[in-house]
């Protein structure tokens, strides 16, 4: 679509013509790169996560770079070592299957892209991952082959390339439709319920009696995981709660506590 406010700046681009189609998208996107990795997001999906995000990469990777993708099957193709199940890593990969002529040992050889699967099954090429020169091949060659990329369907593009697949129904749920809206909306409301129930819980099974600030600990999770690394992200939580606990643990000293925590992540990050 046309260009519009946004709350940091990006980077425009806008197939040929207007309105042209996903390919044409895809190639108007591609040209405003020179990174060997591609990630192609549409903009419709709620809960799609940075842990997503980051699986799909590591489909292609081979999870981290050296550390194996649990899950991993070749299935076809010449070079298919059919039901190879790589080496389990730390940073592993869950429910990765590579189709296509691929080879899958300890890593993912071959793969020029990961795609997510819904839960029917179905694959979203608009939420994968792709080796840019081998979309740009692809690309090539079907502006050759149609004298141009406006009104294709995306599975022309995909069709050629060795794709792995990761299943995550929850993060392939798009908005096609104001049903569609709803029901995203109905998930986000109950996912905010079950967080007020399960810290209601750990209460009282701890036996503390303590206003929470959910959202500013799930900020400061977010910057320590972002800002430093994701393991970070539970370890900093549990350091704020030691840290207002030995101060006295109301929650006065929590807030101080994790505004310190806050700041510093920040800092951190600025430094790196």
């Amino acid at each position: 679509g046309p260009r519009r406010p946004t709350v940091r700046p990006v980077r425009w681009a806008r197939e040929e013509p207007p309105g042209g189609g996903p390919v044409a998208a895809v190639d108007a996107g591609v040209r405003q790169t020179t990174a060997p990795l591609v990630l192609v997001l549409s903009a419709d999906l709620p809960f799609l996560t940075p842990e997503t995000v980051r699986a799909l990469l590591d489909g292609i990777e081979g999870a981290g770079g050296g550390q194996g993708t649990e899950g991993v099957r070749a299935t076809g193709g010449s070079q298919a070592t059919e039901g190879t199940d790589a080496t389990e890593g730390t940073g592993a990969t869950e429910g990765i299957q590579a189709i296509g002529g691929v080879q899958a040992t300890g890593g993912v050889q071959g793969i020029e892209g990961t795609v997510l699967i819904d839960s029917d099954g179905r694959e979203q090429p608009l939420v994968a991952a792709y080796r840019a020169e081998p979309l740009r091949r692809e690309i090539a060659l079907l502006a050759t082959e149609h004298g141009g990329l406006g009104g294709l369907p995306l599975r022309l593009l995909v069709s050629e390339l060795a794709l792995a697949r990761l299943q995550h129904p929850t993060a392939s749920f798009d908005c096609d439709t104001w049903e569609d809206i709803t029901t995203a909306r109905a998930r986000i409301r109950e996912h905010g319920h079950v967080l007020d129930e399960w810290i209601a819980a750990v209460k009282a099974e701890l036996g503390i009696d303590l206003d929470v600030d959910t959202a500013a600990l799930l900020d400061l999770a977010r910057d320590a995981a972002h800002g430093v690394a994701r393991p970070a992200a539970p370890l900093t939580t549990f350091l704020v709660g030691y840290a207002a606990a030995q101060k006295g643990g109301g929650p006065e000293e929590l807030a101080a506590a994790t505004e310190k925590a806050a700041a510093l992540a920040a800092r951190w990050a600025e430094e790196q």
